[in-house]
């Protein structure tokens, strides 16, 4: 008897183990960025905080540094639920919906607090967008504002003619155009090689990404200009986001809202450290000049233009929100 009660004890709490554990969600959420980037942090952080939230029922992995799907293809991988959360550079799909590209403009947003207002100007039609896409937004995050790196001085846009030119985005690669440099397409996980090999000579690209690729063992320059303040969007498969109960839902909000807030701030902080790091490498940092910001000015008119016309009403809503909120 004693026997039998032993083993329907274990047997229970065999099964009770196996419920518990069939019980708890996981999620898998794919990142291109190394696991010491600032906006890799922030999504571990995140993580946690969903699992702290939750008790454990919610699990979600951080798979960092492109080790699960290559950037281009993280937002399909969320729509198609192979991925149920995932983390992409807006900018890069700027050709699918015009509005992604909106905080890739040349100088309509060149500092944190008009890029913070743009964001609230773009997000409802943001939202609006991925949720007919079958994704939830969950917060974006601004990189550091985008500067050119060289191995010559950059005094006018002329410097740049000519220049293999390092592009990420739609409007990267017609900035290289209007400039008459030689576009190269190249993700972040690919710059350190096509620095090293001469396939690229000269980008525009983050004071972060410039740290953390450390540019500085292969070019010399560092111009400030401040061109734009792209972001990356977390997201999460819309499908997976409503099987789960109303409390785990509201606790993944709310850490989605804590990441975005600590995000900002942590952005402005590692622009500054990363200056800091690029500098100690023994990169020059430049000013723009005069002749270098006007020039680049009147490229970013174009830019825009040329952007305004093929957005449509979707871009000229937003451009309106966000003109009228300056």
């Amino acid at each position: 008897m004693k026997r039998r009660t032993f083993f329907t004890a274990t047997l229970a709490a065999g099964l009770g183990l196996a419920f518990n554990a069939h019980a708890a969600t996981q999620w898998d959420l794919a990142s291109a960025y190394p696991a010491f980037n600032f906006h890799s942090q922030n999504l571990e952080q995140f993580t946690k905080d969903v699992s702290a939230a939750t008790n454990g029922d919610l699990k979600i992995t951080l798979h960092s540094g492109a080790s699960l799907f290559k950037m281009p293809e993280i937002k399909r991988a969320v729509q198609g639920g192979q991925a149920q959360a995932g983390e992409f550079f807006m900018v890069s799909f700027q050709n699918e919906w015009q509005p992604f590209g909106l905080d890739g403009l040349p100088f309509l947003a060149s500092n944190y607090d008009e890029a913070w207002k743009l964001y609230q100007a773009q997000r409802p039609a943001l939202e609006k967008k991925l949720d007919q896409q079958g994704i939830k937004l969950l917060y974006a995050v601004a990189w550091p504002p985008q500067s050119i790196y060289s191995n010559k001085p950059i005094q006018s846009v002329e410097d740049l003619k000519g220049m293999k030119w390092r592009v990420y985005s739609p409007t990267t690669a017609r900035i290289g155009e209007l400039v008459g440099a030689q576009p190269v397409t190249i993700q972040e996980a690919e710059l350190t090689q096509a620095l090293a090999t001469g396939v690229i000579e000269g980008l525009i690209t983050s004071s972060a990404t410039g740290a953390d690729n450390k540019l500085y063992e292969n070019m010399k320059y560092f111009t400030n200009v401040q061109a734009w303040i792209p972001k990356n969007a977390v997201v999460v498969n819309k499908k997976a986001f409503d099987a789960l109960p109303k409390a785990q839902q509201d606790a993944v909000l709310k850490a989605a809202a804590q990441a975005e807030e600590r995000g900002w701030k942590t952005s402005r902080q590692v622009d500054t450290d990363s200056i800091a790091k690029l500098k100690a490498g023994g990169m020059q940092i430049v000013e723009p000049s005069a002749e270098l910001r006007a020039g680049l000015a009147k490229v970013g008119d174009t830019v825009i233009q040329e952007w305004t016309a093929k957005a449509g009403d979707d871009g000229k809503q937003i451009l309106d929100a966000y003109r009228a909120s300056k």
